[in-house]
C-alpha cells in the first residue's frame, strides 16, 4: 500500500529553505575551520585513531581532486539542495544541446560572493542538470587549498568539485569517452570584490588561461551567465584605490582567497545578517563555441578565441537580459 504524506505548510517550507541556505553559508565560512579543529582535537582524545586512520586515507587518496573527483549521488540529490533552490529560487536555463560524445569547458560568470548558482546548478541535482543535459557529467573547479582540509574535502568531492590546476582540468577534458563538462568560475575570488546588486563587472579582459586550455585540448567553450548572482548580498563599499580594497588584495595574495565584507538579511529579521536575500537566480547556459585543437597555440590564436568568447558572452547577456528585468542600458563591463 502506498503511503502518502500531507504536504508541508508554507511557513514550514520557508523555514526549511532558510535552514538549508544557512547550513550552506556556514559550510563555506566556518565548516572548514571546524573540520581542522576536529581533526587536531581528536588526536588528544581516546578517539585519536579516527584522525590517524583518516590521515592515512588522506595520503592514499591525495590525487583524487586531480583525477576527476569522487561524486556521491546520494549527496548530490539530497532534499537539502531542493529546499535551497526554492529559497531564491534558482533556475537552470538551457539554450543549446551538449553532445554527450564531447567534453566541454564552461565559463561561469559572474562569481558573485559565494557562487550560489554554480554550486546549486553544477554541484547538485537541485535544478535538474542531468535531466536537461543527459549523458553529461559536470565538474566544477575550486581552489586547491580547500582540498587540504580534512573531512571537508570529502564534502567537496561528493558534489563533483575538482582542484583548480592545469593537471586536474586536463584530466577531465581529455577523457576519450566524452560526456564531461568542466566549469571554471573565470573571475575567481578577485571578482567577488565587485559583487554587489546592479553590478555587471566581469574580471575577464586579461584572463586567457582557460581559453588556452580549451585550444590545447580542442574542447568547445560554453559561456554561462548567471542572472541575479550579484543580487544576493550587499557589500561594504571598497572602490579601487581605497584602503579597504588594497587590504583585500593584499590578503588575497597571502591567503589565495578574497574576503569581501558582505551582508544581507538575518535568520529571524531582515535588516542585517549573513543570510542571502531571497532573489531569483537564472543561470543561462549558452551554445558551444567550436575550438580547433592546437598543441602549442600562439598568442594570436589565444587572443582571437578569447575575443570570440567575449563576443558570445556579451551576445548571451544581451539576448536574455530583458527576460530577467535587466535595464536596457545595462551592459557587461570587462576589466
Amino acid at each position: 500500500m502506498k503511503v502518502e504524506f500531507a504536504p508541508l505548510s508554507l511557513p514550514l517550507q520557508r523555514r526549511l529553505q532558510t535552514a538549508s541556505v544557512v547550513q550552506w553559508v556556514f559550510s563555506f565560512l566556518a565548516l572548514g575551520q571546524c573540520c581542522i579543529a576536529l581533526f587536531i582535537c581528536l588526536f588528544f582524545t581516546r578517539f585519536w585513531l579516527v584522525s590517524a586512520l583518516y590521515a592515512a586515507w588522506w595520503l592514499i587518496d591525495r590525487e583524487t581532486p586531480h583525477r576527476g573527483g569522487r561524486r556521491i549521488h546520494v549527496i548530490r540529490n539530497s532534499v537539502i539542495w531542493r529546499y535551497m533552490r526554492d529559497y531564491f529560487p534558482v533556475t537552470l536555463v538551457k539554450t543549446a544541446e551538449l553532445d554527450p560524445r564531447k567534453n566541454y569547458l564552461l565559463g561561469f560568470h559572474p562569481h558573485g560572493v559565494l557562487a550560489a548558482g554554480a554550486f546549486l546548478n553544477f554541484c547538485t541535482e537541485a535544478s535538474g542538470f542531468s535531466a536537461l543535459f543527459p549523458g553529461i557529467t559536470p565538474h566544477v573547479m575550486m581552489l586547491s587549498l580547500w582540498f587540504r582540509i580534512p573531512f571537508f574535502r570529502e564534502y567537496l568531492l561528493s558534489g563533483g568539485l575538482v582542484s583548480s590546476d592545469k593537471e586536474s582540468a586536463s584530466y577531465v577534458l581529455r577523457r576519450p569517452e566524452g560526456g564531461n563538462t568542466l566549469t571554471i568560475i573565470v573571475g575567481g575570488a578577485q571578482e567577488a570584490l565587485d559583487a554587489r546588486p546592479g553590478s555587471f563587472i566581469l574580471l575577464l579582459r586579461k584572463r586567457k588561461g582557460f581559453v588556452r586550455l580549451a585550444i590545447e585540448n580542442g574542447t568547445p567553450l560554453v559561456p554561462v551567465f548567471s542572472f541575479g548572482e550579484n543580487e544576493l548580498f550587499d557589500q561594504v563599499s571598497n572602490p579601487k584605490g581605497s584602503w579597504l580594497r588594497r587590504l583585500q588584495h593584499r590578503l588575497q595574495q597571502i591567503m589565495g582567497i578574497s574576503l569581501p565584507l558582505f551582508h544581507a538579511r538575518g535568520i529571524f529579521q531582515y535588516s542585517f545578517g549573513l543570510v542571502p536575500y531571497r532573489r531569483p537566480i537564472y543561470t543561462v547556459v549558452g551554445k558551444p563555441i567550436p575550438v580547433q585543437k592546437k598543441h602549442k597555440p600562439s598568442e594570436e590564436d589565444v587572443d582571437q578565441m578569447h575575443q570570440k568568447y567575449l563576443d558570445e558572452l556579451s551576445k548571451l547577456f544581451e539576448e536574455h537580459k530583458a527576460k530577467y528585468n535587466i535595464p536596457e542600458d545595462k551592459h557587461l563591463e570587462f576589466i
